[in-house]
């Protein structure tokens, strides 16, 4: 699970009443006798199809209300009873939609579970917010995060069996909450700073942090898994981009060189190399296939803390902070993009999405620093560790 080079995962969101004019775009407001250029567009309007009524503030709006709305179409009020619409007005970037949530899943009491499980605030992350000291695990927390890992490439490869044309994410996200259990380990996203699910299911244009829901799987998705374990007080963190059916050329290339570009970053991992320098590889092997980097989500330290010194970005020229050194435990998680690096996020303040609705891929492995390289912790064990989309088959119900 990705974190955020600001270490804030509650990002900024477009709320239903303040939707934003195309970029490059020069609108005045409306309301007469104000000539300020405007930004934000009346949200009713947007979902009719009714063209201008722009607003430079919300006051513009307000002052205008009673007469503004005599515009709106008395039938664009009505939503179909079949259309899942949870925020009228919101302009997506892409073709993906939300559909309905499943009811919370439950932890058994016996299961060992991080500080945040209830509340929803890792207060031992909180607490050490800022801090860049990077941890040096001993041989006893090594093997606590060797166990940890194991049991989360064991819950994704349950994950992957689920992949088909017409699963729910929603599906596949109850595979991996009872995998975990099974494994008695908690399922680390659940309640993380209130995400709602077990796991990340990120489709086409999402880049990450994508909530599993009622949608169905169709031919030609892109779906990335992204799966945390916490077991006996160590988290393990990894993530695939699967294909779902018949995938076309350009998502094929985008998914392969994305994988491409996190073991060429692996190979850079040793004591002494600065943490900025990953990121110089990952975005020359990118820009080189004509994609780009996204720049908000890095990778990060993991142990005892889900989200913890360093930073990892995945994009060049960066600042992170830090030399590897033997003993240090860390994810690298290239989230790859067809156009443009920049995101959006949904009103859920969770579901990243590429602005210009392309898709996007990501894969992630937790590592640990030895003495002249690096074991990748999470690495799949069987099919002499491919990625599973070099040797799934297309499956469909």
């Amino acid at each position: 699970m990705a974190t955020d080079l600001n270490e804030n995962l509650n990002t900024k969101f477009l709320t239903p009443k303040q939707i934003m004019a195309s970029e490059g775009e020069t609108h005045f407001c409306t309301r007469e006798g104000c000539e300020n250029q405007s930004k934000l567009q009346c949200p009713t309007c947007l979902k009719q199809g009714i063209q201008g009524s722009y607003f430079c503030s919300q006051d513009c709006f307000k002052n205008v209300w009673n007469d503004h709305k005599k515009k709106h179409k008395k039938s664009g009020n009505k939503v179909s009873a079949d259309r899942y619409d949870p925020w009228p007005g919101y302009r997506f970037t892409g073709q993906l939609r939300p559909a309905k949530l499943s009811a919370k899943r439950e932890v058994p009491a016996h299961i060992e579970r991080p500080d945040y499980a209830e509340t929803g605030n890792p207060i031992s992350e909180l607490e050490l917010r800022g801090n860049t000291m990077i941890k040096i695990l001993n041989e006893e927390e090594i093997k606590g995060m060797r166990v940890a890992c194991q049991l989360g490439r064991e819950v994704l490869d349950e994950a992957a069996k689920m992949v088909k044309v017409g699963i729910t994410t929603d599906e596949i996200d109850k595979v991996v909450h009872e995998a975990c259990i099974k494994r008695n380990c908690y399922p680390s996203p659940l309640n993380y700073h209130g995400f709602p699910k077990s796991c990340c299911t990120s489709i086409n244009e999402v880049i990450c942090h994508g909530i599993p829901d009622k949608r169905a799987l169709v031919d030609g998705d892109i779906l990335n898994i992204d799966i945390t374990v916490y077991h006996n007080g160590f988290h393990g963190d990894l993530n695939e981009t699967f294909f779902v059916g018949d995938v076309d050329e350009e998502s094929k290339k985008l998914v392969k060189i994305t994988h491409e570009c996190l073991y060429e970053a692996i190979k850079l991992v040793k004591p002494g190399v600065r943490y900025r320098e990953v990121g110089n590889i990952i975005q020359k092997h990118a820009n080189n296939n004509g994609l780009s980097v996204v720049r908000t989500y890095c990778g990060h330290g993991i142990h005892r803390l889900f989200h913890t010194a360093p930073n990892v970005p995945h994009y060049s020229k960066n600042k992170a902070v830090g030399v590897m050194k033997k003993g240090h435990v860390f994810t690298i998680e290239p989230m790859i993009n067809m156009g443009t690096w920049r995101e959006d996020v949904w009103p859920d303040n969770w579901t990243a999405v590429t602005q210009d609705g392309k898709r996007s891929a990501q894969f992630e492995q937790t590592l640990l620093v030895t003495d002249t390289g690096c074991d990748i912790l999470t690495k799949r064990l069987d099919a002499d560790g491919a990625p599973y989309f070099e040797t799934q088959s297309s499956r469909t119900t």
